[in-house]
């Protein structure tokens, strides 16, 4: 069952794709690269990706620290590169979202993967609820603001910087955006319920990913969201519709869709170097 947070966490009944042992062998040894779907597939294979991050922190105007997972282009040097700040599903920051972020690091982006729940991670839906229930508003938006000032300084970036969430993250991404300046946003499937009023400080092109099966971030608000667009003068958006159902882009999932999130992903990259330079 899905609502508007996330699916349930029922394994894919889908087939996915699978490497070979070489090139299994290969990946783990950090000697080669695979398609993201495969990595994110398999646990294994994504937990080897995450591994590769580097943990930071950052301290929290109440006193708080707020850890996240940082990617770094391999090649990058002493070059410079635009920022991805990615924030997860309910479940929290897991080892697929961290594989996102080292994939997004090899496509030439510094990508820091954020953790709102303090290392917790859900894995059932009631445990990915509570920790949803329990975030603090106001202390999710000083991390993410935080964190995008900190991505604006780090000595590698360019300065520019995109939020990008999925389903909880997608709503999170968009008002991480509309706290703070950014330069592209990007909404996977992510609750966008906002008022013309609400979006008035939105300063970025938005670009949003949604299943026409979806029975709660559906067609009646996306539509409601492009006419509160409108209403507030935001005309730089793409919305993308594919004839799929909540969480269509997580491959660990059951509403999988493997040609619609390979869609999404190449518009994403598409988009963000477009947005980011």
């Amino acid at each position: 069952m899905c609502d508007q947070y996330a699916c349930g966490q029922s394994s894919s009944d889908k087939p996915l794709p699978q490497p070979t042992r070489e090139q299994r062998r290969a990946f783990l040894k950090g000697m080669a690269a695979l398609p993201l779907a495969m990595v994110l597939a398999d646990a294994s294979l994504a937990q080897a990706a995450g591994e590769r991050l580097d943990k930071v922190s950052l301290a929290l105007p109440g006193g708080q620290t707020a850890p996240a997972y940082l990617a770094v282009p391999p090649e990058l040097g002493e070059g410079k590169a635009p920022t991805v700040l990615l924030i997860h599903e309910w479940w929290g920051l897991n080892d697929q979202i961290k594989a996102v972020a080292a994939e997004f690091a090899e496509q030439g982006f510094i990508a820091l993967a954020v953790d709102l729940y303090g290392g917790k991670v859900g894995t059932t839906r009631e445990e990915a609820n509570a920790l949803r229930m329990a975030l603090d508003p106001e202390v999710a938006t000083q991390t993410l603001v935080g964190w995008i000032d900190w991505l604006k300084q780090h000595p590698s970036s360019t300065g520019k910087v995109a939020t990008l969430g999925w389903c909880f993250g997608g709503g999170w991404s968009l008002n991480a955006s509309l706290a703070t300046p950014v330069d592209a946003t990007v909404i996977y499937y992510g609750n966008v319920a906002k008022s013309p009023e609400e979006l008035e400080s939105l300063a970025s092109p938005v670009l949003g990913h949604f299943g026409t099966l979806d029975g709660h971030i559906n067609e009646a608000m996306v539509g409601q969201f492009e006419k509160s667009m409108a209403e507030a003068g935001k005309t730089d958006m793409e919305i993308h519709w594919y004839v799929a159902d909540h969480a269509f882009a997580n491959p660990t999932g059951s509403r999988y869709d493997e040609e619609d999130a390979a869609l999404a992903w190449s518009r994403t990259l598409a988009f963000l170097h477009k947005q980011l330079g």
